[in-house]
């Protein structure tokens, strides 16, 4: 044999062993259990975090965990009061700003007033006259604890401006009726931008509360108006009765199906003005 030959043979021989051993080498093919399976452990909801490490599926266990209880409330009970109670302290956080703005805006307004010419050096007597007439009466209407003379120099200045005397009345009458601590006619409970009002009026009428945790409620009225007042036991309130005159200072306002109401917590105060006068 020459070597051309026996090259050619040595090469044909390694190609057929290599042929067969590809030949006898097994084909490896999924079962049909095993691709069903395996559609399970990728797709099935209860089959999440599968295929992840050890420390990964830890994670989104505690992740899933965690959104859980953010979604549960703790007092998820039907008569649950959290919202109640957190917007009680969102208003009583903007009231305390909201005084404390108006603190320093009246100190400017102070300064500002003393270097301010009285306009009521310059009226006429007549003129002088109508307008402490009018501060007389806002004064008794009102009850505010401004002083007369201060309002007729207020008034005064309107008047100067060219403000008649009747609208300058009736403006410097409602900034009165909005200033905290001012007692408020019913009709314009509604007006006044603040969480807590004083009012004063007489009982009209009592109802039963059928609730413990309401100790009375009822209709309280004056010559403006009348509103639904709440006293709640836990304020610890004394008790007001039919026909009686009261005067509420510090309750809460409240809203229910358009009609404003007042609830006395234990923030407010009740006085008894007919009571006492009689003790006087």
């Amino acid at each position: 044999m020459s070597i051309e030959n026996s090259i050619r043979y040595e090469v044909s021989h390694d190609e057929q062993t290599q042929a067969e051993a590809v030949v006898e080498e097994p084909e490896l093919r999924r079962s049909v259990e095993q691709e069903k399976q395996a559609k399970v452990d990728t797709n099935h909801y209860a089959a999440v975090g599968r295929g992840l490490t050890l420390e990964a599926e830890e994670r989104l266990a505690a992740r899933e965990w965690e959104i859980r209880r953010t979604r549960t409330r703790w007092d998820a009970r039907e008569e649950s009061d959290r919202e109640a109670r957190t917007r009680v302290v969102v208003e009583r956080q903007n009231e305390a700003r909201r005084r404390q703005f108006e603190k320093r805006a009246a100190s400017v307004d102070k300064w500002a007033d003393t270097r301010r010419a009285d306009p009521r050096a310059s009226m006429a007597a007549e003129e002088l006259a109508t307008v402490n007439q009018q501060a007389r009466r806002i004064h008794e209407r009102v009850r505010t604890g401004t002083t007369t003379a201060a309002l007729s120099k207020r008034l005064a200045r309107k008047v100067a401006d060219g403000v008649d005397i009747v609208d300058a009345s009736v403006s410097v009458t409602e900034a009165e009726w909005l200033a905290p601590g001012t007692v408020v006619p019913i009709e314009k409970l509604g007006e006044v931008d603040r969480p807590e009002v004083c009012l004063e009026g007489r009982v009209t009428v009592l109802w039963e509360s059928r609730s413990p945790a309401i100790s009375q409620v009822g209709l309280i009225e004056d010559e403006t108006g009348r509103t639904k007042f709440t006293a709640w036991t836990k304020s610890d309130m004394p008790l007001v009765k039919e026909g009686e005159r009261v005067r509420l200072r510090s309750a809460a306002k409240s809203w229910y199906d358009g009609r404003v109401s007042v609830a006395l917590t234990g923030w407010s105060h009740v006085e008894f003005p007919e009571r006492e006068a009689s003790t006087l």
